[in-house]
């Protein structure tokens, strides 16, 4: 015995008015009425109860008192759905009845507490026997309910059609995002690897210093730039370290900018001062989108061991002996290059001592923060070149480099990172 089979014993009669209040009836009389209440019998349903399961045989059907049942198709399945509601005054189950082995053609439980009248097909074939208009009302029903039913099928279809049609176009443009996305990133690649091609491809090599440098750019591409020009007097080498604002392609379009201007001024054999100054002439008549850049210009004097620079609103360097004192370098004030035509720069000529180092880094070097986000700074930065000041220049550059990558850890990056180590030789 099942639940709904338990609830089903407590039955009771109804009376000939509950039947009245049905469309179904409403060509009984009162006396017929009476009649047929004698036969049937009102019964009691709980909330969430399966009256009739889809695909069971049908032999009987349902007249609800009180409360609403819910038509469910393919119940417990992933494509459950529910149809429809049915509530006081109307019925249900009667199309299982109109055929010898009718099967359900869907589910029907209860989504209230239902009082309902139960029809079997005994009882429903004595109606029709002694009132055959009740069939002809049953027939006027059901068509009704199917011109409904194919209405909100139609509804549905047109629906799910829309459905279709809407995600269909969202997966075309989510396909072109992708198609677009694909290309930009092959873009990215290639202007990576051709801001790549614009930073030396070896270094310098000049009797008594030896070079070193590492850039990673925050994006894809970056801002930040460094160079080496050979210079044709006594073996003189300038060497460029700048950071443009912004990053990703912007700013990697106007490095390779600044950084043409600079080689072509440089070649010259300008002094520092002068090839900054031009620079931040060509820049400014050429550049319309107020970007601007921090640069630091200086050549390289083998033979003195001097360093002679211009610094343009760019990081002080960091200069070590080779037993790791630093050694303070004069300033004094330098402004950006590219934005004010009356360029402040800053002025300054050092020696590099036997066996010293000399670091030029950008800022994105120092700003370096780890995941509590701490900075990596200047005095730590200092400190790490301290700690590393055997080996080859390239060998101490990629030293300190690493040292800030490992600081970093997990954070994003949010700045490029530069650096260039000049290494004396001399004993």
């Amino acid at each position: 015995m099942n639940q709904l089979d338990l609830e089903k014993m407590l039955q009771s009669n109804i009376e000939s008015s509950q039947l009245a209040s049905f469309h179904l009836f409403s060509t009984l009389s009162p006396a017929e009425l009476e009649k047929l209440a004698e036969i049937l019998y009102e019964t009691n349903i709980s909330e969430g109860i399966v009256i009739c399961q889809e695909g069971d045989p049908g032999d009987r059907m349902y007249l609800v008192l009180a409360g609403v049942v819910e038509v469910v198709k393919s119940m417990g399945t992933s494509d459950e759905r529910i149809f429809g509601q049915i509530s006081s005054g109307d019925y249900f189950g009667e199309m299982s009845l109109l055929e010898d082995h009718g099967i359900r053609t869907a589910t029907v439980r209860s989504k209230t507490p239902v009082r309902l009248v139960e029809i079997t097909r005994f009882e429903f074939d004595t109606m029709l026997e002694r009132w055959p208009k009740l069939a002809i009302d049953m027939l006027r029903e059901l068509s009704l309910r199917l011109r409904e039913t194919q209405t909100d099928t139609i509804r549905d279809l047109l629906r799910k059609n829309l459905q279709l049609d809407r995600a269909y176009r969202d997966l075309q443009a989510a396909q072109a995002q992708l198609i677009e996305k694909e290309k930009l990133e092959r873009e990215l690649q290639l202007a990576k690897q051709i801001q790549m091609s614009m930073l030396p491809d070896a270094l310098p090599e000049t009797h008594g210093f030896e070079f070193g440098a590492r850039v990673l750019p925050a994006r894809a591409v970056g801002g930040d730039l460094y160079d080496f020009v050979p210079l044709s007097e006594k073996s003189t080498i300038g060497v460029l370290i700048g950071d443009v604002s912004d990053k990703g392609v912007p700013a990697a379009l106007f490095m390779a900018l600044t950084r043409s201007l600079l080689r072509a001024e440089a070649s010259l054999g300008l002094p520092p001062f002068d090839v900054l100054q031009l620079v931040n002439r060509h820049l400014i008549d050429m550049n319309k989108s107020s970007m601007f850049v921090t640069m630091l210009y200086g050549v390289l004097v083998p033979e003195t061991s001097e360093f002679i620079y211009a610094r343009g609103g760019h990081e002080i360097p960091i200069l070590a002996t080779k037993t790791g004192e630093i050694i303070p370098i004069e300033q004094s004030p330098g402004q950006l290059v590219g934005i004010f035509p009356n360029l402040l720069l800053d002025e300054e000529c050092l020696t590099i001592p036997p066996g010293g180092v000399l670091l030029l880094y950008t800022d994105g070097a120092t700003d370096a923060n780890d995941v509590k986000g701490e900075f990596f700074g200047h005095e730590r930065l200092a400190s790490t070149l301290q700690n590393h000041l055997t080996g080859t220049a390239q060998e101490i550059c990629d030293q300190v480099f690493d040292e800030i990558v490992s600081f970093q850890g997990s954070a994003n990056q949010i700045d490029d990172i530069t650096l260039v180590v000049i290494r004396s030789n001399i004993n």
